[in-house]
């Protein structure tokens, strides 16, 4: 995708976020452009959104970033050694990430797809205040507020732990075959798959682990309380093996007001199965 411009953002801790901004290609002189701030899903990079930038319109401004440790953004003190991270500290980095690219008046269209729902969910935790005034609406997908319990394997806690001391990316560990299993629903194209499985690929192995235990432990639940005002929709896939529907189900019984959408036969990876659908309810 063209038109993205890199900018690096600095968090208090020291990370540097790759973050990228794609300008309208049109300037108005009677309104200020839409702004539209997307937050991606755990092993994935920015490019996981671009299936679904590629169909907005032109005249709106995208800001997308790789959370820290994915894609090309470092973690704490611009390295790549895992501490105690936490969706809550993903939390704070979006609103670093607000604080520096938008400017200080402007009003937003907030998505987060996976661990970047979770991560929307912990910025209205850390800065509700910011949220009441400046988001006009919020995109949840395949996301949760709480209640991941991994895959219930056996070792899977242990393994992990072990796995948060190997720097190495997960390259071909990540198998074609398990990510279209795992992550896609029924009857996947053959190169959105591959597409998602490259930037898993990609992915170190600590980071991996790392943010396995900051997903078990993520409960922002009680984050909910600042989105009550706001237009929430909620998008699931029937076949999500991550974040399953009733974990979508319950951040609509949290919010009351919020609409919850199931799309029959698709997966986890809605970027890529369900791109027309998610474009269409950011643009509303």
């Amino acid at each position: 995708m063209t038109g993205l411009r890199l900018h690096t953002v600095t968090t208090d801790d020291g990370a540097r976020l790759a973050a990228y901004v794609r300008e309208p290609a049109t300037e108005s002189t009677t309104s200020k452009p839409r702004t539209i701030v997307l937050a991606h899903g755990w092993l994935l990079s920015h490019r996981s959104w671009l299936p679904v930038v590629d169909l907005l319109p032109d005249d709106v401004r995208v800001v997308l970033w790789d959370q820290r440790g994915h894609g090309d953004s470092t973690l704490a003190h611009g390295g790549r050694k895992v501490g105690d991270e936490s969706v809550r500290r993903l939390g704070h980095d979006l609103q670093t990430v607000i604080d520096q690219l938008l400017p200080a008046d402007s009003r937003f269209v907030l998505g987060g797809h996976s661990m970047g729902g979770m991560t929307v969910l912990a910025y209205a935790g850390v800065a509700p205040e910011q949220v009441a005034t400046r988001v006009e609406r919020v995109l949840l997908v395949s996301t949760a507020a709480g209640g991941l319990r991994g895959t219930g394997r056996p070792g899977e806690e242990a393994f992990m732990r072990t796995l948060r001391h190997v720097p190495l990316r997960l390259g071909r560990s990540m198998t074609l075959k398990g990510q279209r299993k795992t992550a896609f629903g029924k009857q996947p194209r053959d190169e959105d798959v591959r597409a998602a499985t490259a930037i898993v690929r990609g992915t170190r192995a600590n980071v991996f682990a790392a943010y396995y235990q900051a997903l078990m432990a993520h409960d922002e639940v009680a984050s909910l309380a600042a989105l009550r005002d706001l237009a929430v929709e909620v998008i699931v896939g029937s076949r999500d093996k991550l974040t399953p529907p009733v974990l979508a189900r319950r951040l609509g019984e949290e919010l009351p007001d919020a609409h919850v959408t199931v799309l029959p036969d698709k997966g986890h990876m809605l970027l890529w199965e369900a791109p027309e659908v998610l474009a269409q309810e950011l643009q509303r």
